[in-house]
């Protein structure tokens, strides 16, 4: 490749920080990551080429702060910017400000993240597009009567999103024009807290969906790719939990199909770069638009294990000023990859946060298995930013190898000092529901997925316990046995029967 860009600042932290900084190694680019007062500890400051101390823990003062990262961009005199996910990543403002700074963004143009970012402009464009989206309001509803209005036309049960909203956040359920009316003023509230807009609008909630997304590329040559689908459909909270590629459910003229729609989408808002189209899809197997994530996704590598193709490299080149350098028809689908977001959350406790220091820590190795993560022996899970602490990732031929080497890597995670999501994940590798392909994204609640893996917890402590019963027993009759005067035989026939156990 070219030497526009010889240095990169990695405005983020953790896995992808980490992601990034490997790229960069294997380009022969200069790498520079910034860091909090939380982080200075963090693999990402050590492995960087340089690293920049950029202010205290809370993201406001440090990773969200824009003007003091541009400034250690232009004191470390460094080509291009790389945002990662999260923080600063979506900001069509952060990336103007590159721009202006004659500073590339590895990522879209502000006014295409702008068009991505407000779903109703977004929306408007795709139905220009013919792109399919979902049944609602046409634009930002600023009064709940008009909500009301638009609710009854498109048929309860609704949604009340934030028109800038991500990641999850932002979103209410409404069943009726009662439960509408409560919500709104909440919802309003929640969206200018999170984004710092009121705007919200009115979205068809239609039941038992997946979540289907197509990873995108585009170039500045006007060439779009679509590096196939992942599904999304397990998730918290509307937040994701587990990714995988292909989608049991997806045929190859479906794929071409909806990869085709996807691909116009992004043309539609002159998209550059590393991208998302997500749908939904009904059981009809009906698609709906949804949004374009204007970054590279949690989930990537996911499509990079079934593509072999390294997506924050691709990423690089595009930034360049390269075109693509392969066809849609050169791309396949190979294999099967699955992907689950540890989080320092208790599964067993409404996903409740979990902080603190992480003195022990094993992570899984074998063939097909990847680990994306910031965590070592002694480091600390903060709980000024998201819990995602690593990403585990498997391949297989086949979905079913796949998610048996899945199941295996699960059972040799070991994460000390916090609580995480692997319980729930060992459990739903091993779900009819999951094997059968059968998913929406109420899958948790649907199938009681929490309830079954409490109950499996439960039976396999009480399992071990009756394990190590026989032991006690015997250690307990031996320790009394040793303690008698030994005047005569005491030799015991049937230990297991003075225990209470034969």
């Amino acid at each position: 490749m070219s030497k526009q860009i010889s240095s990169i600042l990695i405005a983020n932290r953790g896995e992808i920080a980490l992601r990034i900084i490997r790229a960069c190694k294997e380009l022969e680019l200069k790498s520079v990551s910034v860091y909090s007062d939380e982080d200075k500890s963090s693999i990402h400051v050590k492995r960087a080429d340089e690293a920049y101390h950029i202010g205290p823990a809370a993201p406001a003062q440090s990773y969200l702060n824009m003007n003091r990262i541009m400034e250690v961009a232009i004191k470390a005199g460094v080509d291009a910017i790389h945002p990662g996910y999260g923080f600063l990543s979506e900001n069509e403002t952060f990336a103007e400000l590159c721009e202006k700074n004659n500073i590339i963004f590895i990522g879209p143009k502000s006014l295409a993240m702008e068009l991505t970012g407000d779903k109703m402009k977004c929306k408007r464009i795709m139905k220009q597009a013919e792109v399919p989206t979902v049944p609602g309001s046409e634009g930002v509803i600023d009064d709940v009567d008009k909500a009301v209005e638009i609710a009854n036309e498109a048929g309860y049960p609704v949604l009340l999103k934030s028109a800038f909203g991500g990641g999850g956040r932002g979103i209410r359920l409404a069943k009726d024009e009662k439960e509408l009316r409560q919500e709104f003023e909440m919802a309003a509230a929640e969206s200018k807290a999170a984004f710092g807009k009121a705007a919200l609008f009115v979205e068809k909630f239609l039941e038992k969906i997946r979540h289907i997304e197509f990873q995108l590329v585009r170039d500045s040559h006007g060439n779009t790719r679509h590096l196939f689908e992942r599904e999304c459909s397990i998730q918290r909270r509307h937040q994701k939990l587990i990714e995988m590629s292909p989608s049991p459910i997806m045929t190859s003229e479906k794929r071409n199909e909806i990869g085709e729609i996807a691909k116009r989408a992004a043309d539609a808002v002159d998209y550059l770069n590393a991208g998302t189209a997500e749908f939904l899809c009904d059981p009809q197997g009906n698609y709906y638009f949804i949004e374009i994530n204007s970054r590279l996704q949690v989930e990537h590598p996911v499509t990079e294990l079934v593509t072999g193709l390294d997506l924050v490299k691709l990423q690089i080149s595009i930034a360049n000023g390269e075109p693509i350098p392969f066809k849609q028809h050169d791309l396949t689908l190979n294999g099967a990859a699955i992907e689950c977001r540890i989080n320092a959350e208790d599964p067993f406790y409404d996903f409740a946060p979990s902080v603190g220091k992480v003195p022990y820590c094993n992570l899984p190795y074998g063939p097909g298995i990847r680990v994306d993560t910031y965590l070592y022996p002694g480091c600390t899970v903060s709980g000024f930013y998201d819990s995602l602490t690593a990403k585990l990732i498997s391949w297989g031929s086949s979905f079913d190898e796949s998610r048996r080497r899945m199941r295996n890597a699960l059972d040799e995670f070991v994460i000390e000092g916090i609580n995480t999501t692997i319980p729930l994940y060992k459990t739903i590798m091993n779900d009819e529901r999951f094997i059968n392909g059968d998913l929406s994204t109420d899958y948790l609640d649907r199938y009681s997925i929490i309830k079954k893996m409490t109950k499996e917890l439960k039976a396999k402590n009480s399992d071990r316990q009756k394990r190590l019963l026989p032991a006690v027993a015997s250690a307990i009759i031996q320790t009394e046995y040793a303690k008698r005067p030994s005047k005569r035989d005491h030799s015991v026939q049937n230990i297991w029967k003075f225990g209470g156990v034969a």
